[in-house]
């Protein structure tokens, strides 16, 4: 940073010199102004679960001021825990903290959106005009919501008998309309685009059928599961589980069919036959919960960062990037081939923290992300299907038992037990998913 001196002011340059140039944004002596560039060696742009958390594991790595962490959001919600909100179970308030409090002590904060990146030249644009530039980025920035690409969306939230457990503003219309349930159809959908949390979609229709069985409800209710997939889950051992589940439960799972419009108005939501291309079908619904079709982050999407499909193109092992190798990726917004959960994003901050120790020593990466995924399956309020896979679509489980069964334990692992280790484990960088209790529990044989 060059900075001019105004004549009169020679006393100020000792003081000005000293200050810290990564917390410098502009600095004024006397008549001159000059702008100087925010520069981090780390900088990482999101800072939701992969960002907090991998801001934590840099700032143990190379010390907290040469980090920061762009995230314009002043709360910082847990969103898995939505699907037991949805349903009654857990608060809303029970999932959010603000960013302040989970943004690793000492990192800087920098509290804008970010516009561009530009990574020919190792900087990013942020919407208040602020330029940042780095050594090394880490890209953790989501993956983006688009309600707006149904029909009669998002407006249509604003009358009742409809949910989505997939924003903080819908999620309490979910447990609304679920209270308020008198008779007819129950319809849960899910969309025809790759979404977060897979198995969320299913999981709320599952607890919606628990709810109206304790309630006297359950024998004036349809309720239906439409999805866009060709299957109920896209692994066969825990697919098997839940069509016994939806056999024994009596529920309707119509697959192929994409929800396109909501007649909030006239309780009507319009799906089309993905089959049969330009078919519809116009179901009357006394209760609609609404997963958004998904994309990646428009940021990404413009930047030459992206894939063909617009998602952040990073080596499936390393998480480094394809084409910049100062630039690495973790969560939704990459083109990973694995299920977008928050138990993925756990298991690959320890493989990531990995790679970039290995390349601020010019080493190779030598460990390799494995495609972990987990989703606990809520079937009811007390019971649990964990599945757990990898790249391969092969079950990769922790426990030493068929963890395809309905268990009481793993429900109160996933409404007790992960938001503990969410908060105090995994957003310190302290948690990298459950690799070394599964050699534990198999005797080193997995």
């Amino acid at each position: 940073v060059h900075i001019r001196l105004h004549p009169n002011n020679k006393g100020n340059k000792r003081k000005l010199l000293s200050a810290h140039v990564g917390d410098l944004s502009s600095v004024v002596v006397g008549n001159s102004h000059t702008s100087a560039k925010q520069h981090y060696k780390m900088l990482v742009l999101g800072g939701g679960s992969g960002g907090i958390s991998m801001g934590a594991r840099m700032k143990r790595m190379i010390g907290a001021e040469n980090v920061a962490v762009v995230e314009p959001s002043e709360m910082h919600y847990y969103q898995p825990i939505w699907t037991l909100v949805g349903a009654g179970a857990k608060t809303a308030a029970s999932s959010g903290r603000t960013t302040a409090s989970v943004m690793p002590s000492g990192v800087k904060w920098v509290k804008s959106k970010v516009q561009e990146i530009n990574p020919d030249t190792s900087t990013v644009r942020t919407d208040d005009g602020t330029e940042l530039s780095y050594e090394y980025l880490i890209v953790a920035l989501g993956m983006q919501l688009h309600y707006e690409k149904i029909k009669g969306l998002p407006e249509g939230f604003e009358h009742p008998k409809i949910g989505s457990n997939y924003s903080i503003q819908t999620v309490e219309k979910t447990w609304k309309a679920l209270q308020n349930f008198k008779e007819g159809n129950a319809v849960f959908t899910f969309p025809n685009t790759p979404v977060k949390c897979a198995g969320a979609p299913q999981k709320i229709m599952y607890l919606s059928d628990a709810f109206l069985r304790k309630t006297g409800k359950r024998e004036k209710a349809s309720i239906m599961y439409n999805t866009s997939l060709p299957v109920l889950f896209g692994i066969k051992k825990y697919a098997d589980s839940l069509w016994d589940i939806v056999k024994r439960r009596d529920l309707q799972v119509n697959l192929r069919q994409n929800l396109i419009e909501v007649r909030a108005d006239r309780q009507e939501a319009v799906f089309e036959n993905l089959d049969k291309p330009g078919e519809t079908k116009v179901i009357e619904y006394e209760m609609l919960h609404v997963t958004p079709p998904m994309g990646p982050s428009l940021v990404i999407k413009g930047s030459p960062l992206a894939d063909e499909a617009g998602w952040l193109d990073v080596n499936k092992d390393t998480l480094q990037h394809k084409r910049y190798p100062n630039v690495f990726g973790i969560g939704d917004c990459t083109n990973l081939p694995t299920a977008k959960t928050g138990a993925a994003v756990a298991a690959q901050s320890a493989i990531l923290k990995r790679t970039i120790s290995k390349v601020l020593k010019n080493e190779k990466p030598d460990t390799r992300y494995d495609g972990y995924t987990s989703c606990p399956l809520i079937t009811s309020y007390s019971t649990v299907i964990l599945a757990e896979f990898d790249y391969n679509g092969e079950p990769l489980e922790t426990f030493p038992f068929n963890q395809a069964k309905e268990r009481r334990l793993m429900y109160h692992m996933k409404a007790d037990l992960m938001p503990h280790l969410y908060w105090h484990g995994f957003l310190g960088g302290l948690w990298g998913g459950p690799g070394p209790y599964r050699k534990l529990f198999h005797l080193g044989m997995k």
